[in-house]
């Protein structure tokens, strides 16, 4: 190699981890090569459970106590072998040399602590910096992460900042050192599209300005696309492909890849009927949530308007999305129209009908025609109860089907439609996949027969390739019941493949809507526009 070929800054080499359990090891990952240069990012992606993150751990030392990293792995850092240096060493270098950024920035702060406390820490422990100059400190790198009023910010806590936000504070607390090396462990997945785009540019801008690595881990392809240099696809805890990105996404070979690849969602939705009628309809539906400000014997009160005179009209067999950023009132409108959720204001209808005005007594005929699917499955199921106990829950409430047996067939029917095997009625949640519990929680809607589904965020916590087939099996399910789905989402590929027309929401108004092709593909205000930019280009 010539003097003036760049040094790597990570070489890993052979990474073998297994995990201790009952009855043997696991093997995690298993020969795992990889290489970082200055200035670059390398991706690293697969599904849940590929080993990503657990090599991304190997390299910075922070596996559980049950996991055992292979006598034959070697992870140079600038020629110094990381795999075997002793815990006080890599002391010094992780947050130091090497960062890392995690999905879920709420659990990686201290929300005890204020954020300036938490930055300053780390630049007094490794540059050895007094208290008055670290906060200092603080508040030129969140000023440089791009955070507003950068000197205020410094004095809240973890819970007074948006998602976004939070991630930019964490992005400061890794940056504060200058590494060399940046690990970002799906630092984008749980948040908005356009918070999505803006941070992935953040990072690839501070990259650019102060030279480092960037380890991306991620499962959204669009994101790598734009933003990597180089890509390894890992599955089963093993490299199936590797090279430059161009070439992995313009000559896929190895077939694991290729359906990657082919997973973005695609397609369109079902013809509708152009004479269907009217099935959900909202008018004028206003919801209020009074917000109490300051302390405890000075408070003020102020009204926040989460859904401004918002109206819907859904037909039979028809899909409408609802999009928007966090906060903009989607959720809240939907819980509205299904009557459990506040309402403050305005008229719904049901099948022609009135809902309204009607209590919990009143609406008790309307439920099993009207179901939802949450973004979580598993917190919306009784970890206690069997798969059989959970969906047969609402036919016995509803008083749907004359015996246990007749019951038990209407279970069996639905995990069948939902694309499960009928023989899992007696296993328990936590022994199942996040597609298979979230096919679970479509099979609990479907059992009771219902006309309209609330479908909030069903896929956004799913991988590529799962999200595809809970989006064919709802197309398969409308086709085949004449299901009514309402589908909040911020994710707008899933949303042009699963909709007939959609609404764009932002501050609890309705800024946009018409049909899927119309509004994704020429917006009409700038801020679709943007939403639509972040989701397809990831363009800021």
């Amino acid at each position: 190699m010539s003097g003036l070929e760049p040094q790597p800054l990570i070489d890993a080499r052979e990474v073998g981890v297994r995990f201790r359990v009952e009855g043997g090891h696991v093997e995690a990952v298993r020969n795992v090569s990889f290489l970082l240069m200055p200035g670059e990012t390398t991706a690293l992606v697969g599904e849940s459970g590929s080993g990503k993150s657990v090599t991304a751990r190997a390299v910075m030392r922070l596996l559980s106590r049950r996991a055992e990293i292979a006598d034959r792995t070697r992870i140079f850092f600038k020629g110094q072998d990381m795999a075997h240096l002793s815990e006080a060493e890599m002391r010094k270098l992780r947050g130091n040399r090497i960062s890392m950024i995690f999905q879920e920035p709420m659990s990686s702060l201290n929300p005890v602590y204020k954020v300036g406390t938490q930055i300053a820490e780390i630049l007094m422990l490794h540059q050895r910096l007094t208290r008055k100059q670290a906060w200092d400190r603080a508040v030129e790198l969140l000023e440089e992460v791009r955070i507003p009023d950068p000197a205020a910010r410094v004095n809240q806590y973890p819970h007074q900042l948006s998602g976004g936000q939070r991630q930019r504070v964490m992005i400061a607390m890794a940056l504060a050192n200058r590494p060399d090396v940046l690990i970002a462990d799906e630092p984008t997945t749980a948040l908005d599209v356009t918070v999505q785009a803006e941070i992935l540019h953040l990072i690839d801008d501070l990259k650019a300005k102060f030279g480092m690595g960037v380890i991306l881990i991620t499962h959204d392809l669009t994101v790598v696309r734009q933003f990597a240099d180089r890509v390894y696809v890992m599955q089963h805890g093993e490299v199936r492909e590797s090279g430059p990105t161009a070439d992995i996404f313009a000559n896929p070979r190895h077939p694991y890849t290729r359906r990657l690849l082919s997973s973005e969602p695609k397609g369109s939705a079902n013809p509708i009927d152009a004479q269907a009628e009217s099935l959900l309809v909202g008018r004028d539906v206003r919801v209020e949530f009074t917000l109490r400000r300051g302390g405890f014997f000075k408070g003020s009160y102020q009204t926040l308007v989460a859904c401004d005179s918002l109206s819907l009209d859904l037909r039979r067999g028809e899909t409408v999305g609802l999009v928007g950023e966090s906060g903009s009132g989607k959720t809240t409108f939907g819980m509205a129209l299904m009557r459990i959720g506040k309402l403050d204001g305005g008229e719904i209808l049901f099948d022609g009908r009135r809902i309204d005005s009607l209590d919990r007594k009143g609406m008790k005929p309307f439920r099993s025609r009207m179901q939802i699917v949450f973004q979580d499955p598993f917190s919306s199921m009784n970890p206690r109860l069997s798969v059989r106990q959970i969906i047969e829950e609402g036919l016995i409430v509803n008083g749907i089907g004359r015996t246990a047996a007749e019951r038990f067939a209407r279970v069996q029917k639905a995990l069948r439609d939902a694309g499960l095997p009928d023989t899992i009625s007696h296993r328990f949640p936590h022994e199942f996949s996040g597609g298979q519990k979230q096919r679970i929680a479509i099979a609990r809607a479907i059992a009771l027969d219902p006309e309209f589904i609330l479908l909030d965020e069903p896929t956004s916590a799913l991988d590529l390739s799962v999200q595809a087939q809970i989006i064919e099996l709802l197309r398969r399910l409308q086709r085949e019941r004449g299901l009514s789905y309402l589908f909040i989402s911020h994710d707008l590929k899933v949303v042009r493949a699963l909709c007939h027309r959609v609404i764009v929401m932002q501050h609890g108004r309705i800024v946009e809507q018409g049909p899927v092709e119309q509004v994704l593909v020429n917006p009409a205000t700038d801020y679709t526009r943007r939403l639509v930019r972040a989701a397809f280009e990831i363009a800021a």
